[in-house]
Order: structure tokens, then sequence, then C-alpha cells
């Protein structure tokens, strides 16, 4: 009766034990799974999104700067060019704290892609929104335009929809709807653009943007940091600079480069008149007696 005893009781410690183990793994499961979406509905999918947990990057004026890696399943039967997705973060009372673009490229029918969001919140997500940003169209019946983007000066790094193009002119392919250009070359302003491609866009068309001149002087620091000012002096020691009316001394080893802006100083007109010149002396006519 008591090797018995023994027996029973051993039995429920282990299914005890096994019992708890396996509800500390499903707890972690949950944690680890994240987010999961469907798009456009679970019954009618064509993606499936999985966020892994936001991570909090840096919080800076009261906002963080979240980031999120996503694995992006194309469901479907059809293969997916090019589609970007607005995504909006939501807290426990369904107020959004944030919002960003997912760009996805080239899935086939079955492939997964990891993808980084990234965005800036007020608030820790608890829900996520996701929309089509092409006009509300499926992005498998979205087909593809060529392009050519042309920049005057030639040699401008491009950015569509924040994804590396090279340098211009460049060849782009992009989808119906709404994209975010960016042209990028030292010595002139950063240009940001947007370009609608219509249903009907012809292959081949062509879009040229001048880029144009600084405003402001620039330097760039070693460190990687940005000023923009008035450059008023520069020795072999220093640079001196004026920012938004406040002159700063930089020192001189650590600039790396430095883009100066044409600008034309007026000089002020010699007035006759003022003290410490001498006035032209006129000659006078004697009179005749």
């Amino acid at each position: 009766m008591r090797p018995l005893l023994v027996s029973l009781l051993l039995l429920a410690f282990l299914c005890t034990a096994a019992l708890a183990t396996k509800e500390k793994d499903t707890s972690q499961d949950q944690g680890d799974s994240g987010i999961v979406m469907f798009w456009p509905s679970q019954d009618n999918a064509i993606l499936k999104l999985t966020f892994s947990r936001f991570q909090n990057l840096a919080t800076y004026a009261g906002k963080m700067s979240l980031v999120s890696n996503v694995i992006v399943q194309n469901v479907s039967a059809k293969s997916i060019p090019k589609a970007s997705f607005s995504v909006a973060l939501l807290d426990k009372d369904r107020v959004r704290v944030g919002s960003g673009t997912l760009v996805i490229d080239d899935l086939n029918p079955g492939e997964s892609a990891k993808e980084q969001f990234q965005c800036e919140s007020v608030g820790a997500p608890a829900v996520l929104s996701i929309s089509a940003r092409n006009n509300g169209g499926v992005p498998t019946s979205t087909k593809t335009i060529p392009m050519t983007v042309i920049s005057v000066p030639a040699g401008a790094t491009l950015k569509v929809d924040d994804k590396d193009e090279g340098l211009t002119p460049a060849r782009i392919n992009v989808g119906v709807g709404t994209h975010q250009l960016e042209l990028r070359k030292e010595g002139f302003a950063v240009v940001t653009t947007p370009l609608e491609v219509a249903p009907d866009e012809a292959h081949g068309g062509s879009i040229t943007i001048t880029l144009g001149g600084l405003t402001d002087d620039t330097i760039e620091l070693r460190d990687g940091s940005i000023i923009t000012g008035s450059v008023m002096s520069m020795t072999l020691e220093s640079v001196l600079i004026d920012v938004n009316g406040q002159q700063q001394t930089l020192d001189r080893n650590k600039v790396k480069k430095m883009f100066l802006v044409e600008r034309i100083v007026a000089h002020p007109e010699t007035d006759p008149q003022s003290p410490g010149k001498k006035q032209a002396a006129t000659p006078s006519s004697t009179p005749h007696h």
C-alpha cells in the first residue's frame, strides 16, 4: 500500500510540473508572436503580416521612435510587384498615437519577406490599422509602369517611397497611385515631390526635376552633424558662423566639409559730405578789376 501511495504522489507531482512548464511556454510564445494581421480581411486574405513586439529606439520631445520586424507573406495565387501601406498605431481606446509606411516589393505567391517598420509614436500601441496607399486598389492587380527620373543637374541620389533607386537619370518601376520622390546632391537643397501614376499612364515616360541651390551655408562636422547659417569668417584654427542671429565658433579640425552659397555683398556708396572725407576742391573765378 505504501509503495502505491508513493507512486501516486510522484505521478501527481510530475503532471503538475509538466502543466506548469506548458503554461510558461505558451505565455512566452504569445509574447513573441506580436500582432498578426490579414489584408484586406482574414476571409479574403492576400497578405499575412506578423509584427514583432515594438522596440523603443529613442525618445525625444515626448515622441518615441519605434521599430518592429514584420514578416510579410503572400498568401494569394498572384505575384505582388509592389505595394505600399499606411500603418496606424492605436492605443487601447483606439486613439491614433502614431503612423508609418510599409513598402513591399516583388513578393511571389507563397513567399515571405522580412521588412523593418519604423515610425514615431506618442504612446504604446495596442492595436494596428492598415490600409493600402495605392488609391485603395488591390496590390495584386496593380501593374508596374517603367519611368525615368531625370534631375538637372544629373547625379543626384534618388529615393522612391524611402527606397534607394541609385543616381539620376534613374529607371524605376512604380505602381498606380501616389509615390514620394526624394533627391539629394551635394551643394543643392534636398528636393521631395509626390509622383502621381495614373492607371492609363504610358510606359517609358519620364519626369524632370530641377534641383535648387541652398539658401544657407552648410557645414558638415566630422561627427556627422549638420549646421546651417551664414559663414562669417574662417582662420587656420576656427570657423565663425551666424545661426539665426547667434554667432558660433567652430573648431576647424572638426569641420569635414562646407557648402557656401553665392552671396552678393552691397558696398555702401561714398558720401562726399561724411566726416573724415575730403571734399574735392572746385575752381573759383577771380573777379577782374
